[in-house]
C-alpha cells in the first residue's frame, strides 16, 4: 500500500508540472517558413531556431506569464538585438521589439 501511495504522489507531481507549463512553450512557424522552439530555460523562456541557416542558435529570451512576456530577440542575420514584448494568444505569437529605441520590428508566428 505504501508503494501505491508513492506512485500516486509521483504521478500527481508530474501532472501538476505539466498543467503549470505556459502555453507559449512549443514549436512555432516563423514568417519566413523556418521553425523555432520556445522552451523553459534559466532565463525564463528561450527561443531556439530549429530549421534554416540558423538551426540550433538561441535567438531570444523572455520572462513573464499568462501570454505576456518581455525580453530580447536577436535577428540572426544582422545580429541586431531587439528589446520588446511577446504576446501569445491561442496558436499565435506576436513579437514587437526595438533596437536603439528607433528601429522597431514586428513578427507573427503560428503554432505547429
Amino acid at each position: 500500500m505504501k508503494r501505491l501511495g508513492l506512485i500516486t504522489a509521483s504521478l500527481t507531481l508530474v501532472a501538476s508540472s505539466v498543467l503549470a507549463q505556459e502555453p507559449v512553450v512549443g514549436t512555432w512557424k516563423t514568417e519566413v517558413g523556418t521553425t523555432a522552439a520556445i522552451d523553459e530555460c534559466a532565463q525564463g523562456y528561450c527561443i531556439t531556431m530549429k530549421t534554416g541557416n540558423n538551426a540550433g542558435k538561441r535567438i531570444g529570451t523572455f520572462r513573464g506569464s499568462k501570454g505576456n512576456f518581455t525580453g530580447t530577440i536577436v535577428e540572426p542575420e544582422s545580429r541586431k538585438t531587439f528589446n520588446g514584448v511577446l504576446t501569445q494568444t491561442g496558436d499565435t505569437v506576436h513579437m514587437r521589439g526595438c533596437t536603439m529605441k528607433v528601429i522597431c520590428v514586428s513578427l507573427i508566428w503560428t503554432r505547429l
